[in-house]
């Protein structure tokens, strides 16, 4: 049969990214408490593609991840870029993993136990002279409290469910959990997903005692990012969804150190 995708391209434009978005996949990431968590990825493959290619064979791209089958890990996504880059033939592959990452997380008086989420993508490139770039971004959910709202009302103060995501390239292992402690100590309060009223209490007495404004929480974290051996790079986002405003807060560092 002929192959149209091998056909010569005359227009000579390369085309920069080419490839499957949104394939669902089993995949096993590292986990610091169990060694390993099993879960769900939404997995985004492309290479580049040479200007004198028509086009590429996106069944090929289905192949790799079927050559794995349920052994797809984390630790693996420069492997899975090499054979990206052998069976297309192109100047770099990327490979994009977006997943559930499960904790357990005790109430902090009760005790009670119950699972958290957090949404974790794990980027990654291959180039032709082998150097990769890898970014590890975990989003996590907390509470901030007004520092302002405190200060001027006579009691109480408005709070607010914030995210934080925190983007870091690194030359030794970061675990998924070291990114969440970072930030889940700079917010005014971390968040359970099961609170008992003994708990509902602290945690609201809690974050009264730590007000903070996005412009805070972001500065604190990179401090703490910046003191990191193992991290060169880092993004530090938090979005607040305001309580009393028809508007969310925003604030961004990003540093290489």
């Amino acid at each position: 049969m002929k192959d149209l995708q091998n056909e010569r391209d005359f227009r000579n434009l390369p085309v920069d990214r080419v490839g499957v978005r949104g394939v669902r996949y089993p995949i096993t990431v590292l986990d610091k408490e169990h060694k390993e968590q099993p879960t769900i990825a939404l997995v985004n493959m492309y290479v580049e593609l040479p200007k004198e290619f028509r086009g590429t064979h996106m069944s090929r791209f289905i192949e790799i991840l079927n050559h794995y089958r349920w052994r797809i890990h984390t630790m693996k996504v420069i492997e899975i870029l090499k054979r990206m880059m052998e069976a297309l033939p192109s100047h770099s592959a990327h490979v994009e993993l977006s997943f559930p990452f499960f904790r357990e997380k005790k109430a902090p008086v009760s005790g009670v136990k119950s699972l958290m989420s957090y949404d974790v993508e794990v980027s990654a490139s291959l180039y032709e002279d082998m150097k990769h770039d890898i970014v590890l971004k975990v989003m996590v959910p907390v509470m901030t409290l007004c520092p302002c709202s405190k200060e001027i009302s006579r009691a109480g103060a408005h709070n607010q469910r914030a995210v934080v995501a925190v983007s870091v390239k690194f030359d030794k292992m970061v675990w998924i959990e070291d990114m969440i402690e970072v930030v889940e100590k700079c917010a005014s309060s971390e968040l359970y997903s099961l609170l008992k009223r003994e708990d509902e209490k602290y945690v609201t007495e809690f974050a009264y005692e730590h007000p903070v404004f996005v412009e805070d929480l972001v500065r604190e974290i990179a401090l703490r990012l910046k003191k990191d051996a193992r991290i060169f790079w880092f993004r530090v986002e938090a979005e607040s969804f305001e309580s009393i405003h028809n508007h969310n807060a925003y604030a961004m560092i990003e540093m290489e150190v």
